[in-house]
């Protein structure tokens, strides 16, 4: 059983991650050249050296987090099976998007199409095959590998947190494979590490998109893009979080994932109506047919026969920066997914997400490139490419009631960057506190206000390309935490199965006028372990005589009946052409299991009998040992009812 915390704070956990924070965040400022050129030079050699195994462990969590929707284990509930969801589908799809991809988005919407169609990485600059590939290379790096990525640590935190009532950390992931060490130190590194990776996320994330918050004001004040003027927003940005964190998930970051939620869907809509509406309708169908028909090849293509940096720069860095950010917003989808069921939950956080994200990049992506390549604005590209911070607001200048759309941007960047430093200051609060999300207040705005310090100091020492480079370089140990994770999760849904089954199993059929003793010989029966001599001698004496009165009776129906003393005992009906109905009983040996006090006195000490019954599909996996005549005659009847019935909707 798993043991219970006693206090709170994870002092271990709290001290060590905020001492490696200090620790990173001095070297970064104090020498940003130097570490810029060593976390350039570790991301190389990962790109390099390791390019592969990004590539194949993306591939597997894509392919295994679809294989778990439609398998048997989509209907395990995150929870107890009487449990129900905690937010509406609405709030639910609000936050996690808000935590996942908003800001993405609004930063890249614009600029990741342009700088594909610009610079693609096999097709011709200038040509539709351009157009065609820049917008399937947008769809890859956004949609369903990214949220495959999220589902499946946010699914792993919830099973094991919901279901098996270990604490909302990454440390849990680890249960069935390390046990009780994971309130040990092994648990603790890792919930160090994720704390550690969260809090220079979201600040390297914060510090870049104050970059565009501020190109935003310029465009639409005239404010001046300076450092100054960007760690006032910061500042601001981070007096938002606090608020809110303060106000708690049900309100604060509920509140403002919902509010922008619509925020982007009235954006979105006014892009689309004032822009090429039919043509966009068209684009987005033809751009996801791409992208479904070469996800395949996409998603194991390393570029090895065609030398080129280009994957190192666009999908290897995609697949690092989500394995990065996948501690902080898969603990968060976990935290607000109790309730859901395996398969609603990956529907809900991996499809209908990437369905929108989609939708997204075609509007503002294919509109972007329109300009460009249909309607000459060179001046669009050549500004994405040299600063892609303000291509939003290039792009709105486009379109009428620019500056209204261009403050509808700014306010939605800075909801979003307000819900992204909010849910992650819980989130790591949530590591340091063994999975708590009732903690004390002063334990909220410490994180929420470090990660805005954090942000505000990489940006004033100029270190925050190398935080973003080292962000992607900590996505590899991550990783292979990632895979034991997934091994524990594999481990423990193939119990939840035997469970299932165990379920399913034929119990004893009880008769009302037994004596009054016989519960006692059925718990005897249950428990006993039987060795080969016993279950031949019940098959001789209980299983033979019933088999003899089914087959009696059923040949006094004008039914052809044989019955079999090769392989085990076997009952065959014999129905003509339609298929014949057969019931089996065969005795099966076992390894006694640990529990057992008293081995049987037998040949063989460690092993034991079943008296199963098969039938013509194969074993039923129960066992009819110790069961009275009545009661293997009525198992054979309901066996045979169920056949005929079969045969009926053959018909």
């Amino acid at each position: 059983m798993p043991t219970t915390v006693k206090s709170q704070l994870n002092k271990k956990v709290f001290g060590s991650a905020s001492a490696i924070i200090i620790a990173l965040l001095l070297y970064t400022a104090a020498l940003p050249q130097q570490a810029q050129s060593l976390f350039t030079l570790i991301q190389t050699n990962i790109i390099e050296n390791g390019s592969w195994f990004y590539v194949l462990t993306v591939a597997f969590i894509f392919f295994f987090v679809i294989f778990l929707g439609v398998s048997r284990y989509g209907d395990i509930r995150l929870g107890p099976d009487h449990s129900t969801p905690d937010y509406s589908l609405v709030s639910w799809l609000s936050m996690l998007f808000a935590a996942g991809m908003g800001i993405g988005l609004m930063f890249f919407g614009v600029a990741e199409p342009l700088m594909h169609y610009l610079s693609p990485p096999t097709a011709e600059t200038g040509t539709v095959e351009a157009v065609q590939e820049a917008m399937k290379m947008t769809f890859f790096h956004w949609g369903l590998h990214a949220w495959a990525i999220y589902a499946i640590v946010a699914l792993v935190l919830a099973y094991f947190s919901y279901r098996h009532n270990l604490p909302l950390t990454l440390r849990s992931a680890l249960y069935p494979l390390i046990g009780d060490k994971i309130y040990k130190w092994p648990g603790h590194l890792v919930d160090i590490f994720a704390v550690v990776s969260t809090v220079f996320g979201v600040a390297t994330s914060l510090g870049l998109g104050a970059s565009q918050v501020n190109a935003g004001f310029g465009y639409l004040f005239g404010i001046e893009v300076s450092v100054t003027n960007q760690i006032i927003i910061m500042f601001g940005i981070t007096s938002l979080a606090v608020i809110s964190v303060a106000t708690g998930l049900d309100k604060g970051i509920k509140i403002l994932s919902e509010t922008n939620m619509v925020l982007a869907v009235i954006l979105l809509l006014l892009i689309f109506v004032l822009g090429p509406t039919v043509f966009l309708l068209q684009a987005y169908l033809q751009n996801i047919g791409d992208y479904l028909a070469d996800i395949i090849h996409n998603t194991f293509n390393l570029f090895a026969y065609k030398k080129t940096d280009w994957i190192g720069g666009w999908t290897i860095f995609y697949w690092g920066w989500w394995l990065a950010w996948a501690p902080f917003v898969g603990l968060f989808i976990a935290r607000i997914s109790r309730g859901r069921t395996i398969r609603e939950f990956i529907i809900g956080v991996m499809l209908i997400p990437t369905v929108f994200t989609l939708f997204w990049m075609t509007i503002f992506g294919n509109s972007a490139i329109d300009l460009v390549y249909n309607q000459g604005i060179v001046e669009l590209g050549e500004m994405v490419s040299k600063d892609s911070s303000v291509a939003l607001f290039v792009f709105l200048e486009n379109f009428p009631l620019s500056s209204v759309l261009s403050f509808f941007s700014v306010l939605m960047i800075v909801i979003f960057f307000v819900t992204s430093c909010d849910s992650g200051a819980m989130v790591v609060d949530m590591l340091c506190s063994h999975g708590k999300n009732d903690t004390p207040l002063w334990q909220r705005v410490y994180w929420a206000v470090g990660i805005g310090i954090v942000a505000a100091i990489l940006l004033l020492a100029g270190g925050l390309n190398a935080l973003q480079t080292m962000t992607i370089a900590s996505a590899l140990p991550f990783t292979i935490v990632l895979l034991l994770a997934i091994t524990g999760l594999i481990k423990s849904l193939r119990v939840e199965a035997f469970k299932q089954d165990s379920q399913l199993i034929a119990a004893i059929p009880h008769s009302g006028n037994e004596n009054s003793d016989s519960w006692q010989m059925r718990l005897k029966n249950v428990v006993d372990f039987p060795n080969k001599v016993n279950v031949s001698k019940f098959v001789k004496q209980t299983v033979v005589p019933a088999f003899d009165s089914v087959a009696k009776e059923l040949q006094a129906n004008q039914i052809n009946v044989e019955i079999s003393h090769d392989d085990g005992l076997t009952l065959i009906v014999d129905h003509g052409e339609a298929q014949e109905f057969v019931y089996r009983v065969l005795a099966r040996k076992y390894s006694q299991p640990d529990y057992v006090i008293e081995a049987n006195e037998a040949e063989d000490e460690q092993s034991y009998y079943r008296a199963e019954v098969h039938l013509g599909e194969g074993g039923q996996d129960y066992d009819i040992m110790g069961w009275s005549k009545t009661a293997v005659i009525n198992n054979i009847i309901d066996q045979y009812h169920k056949h005929l019935h079969f045969l009926h909707l053959l018909r």
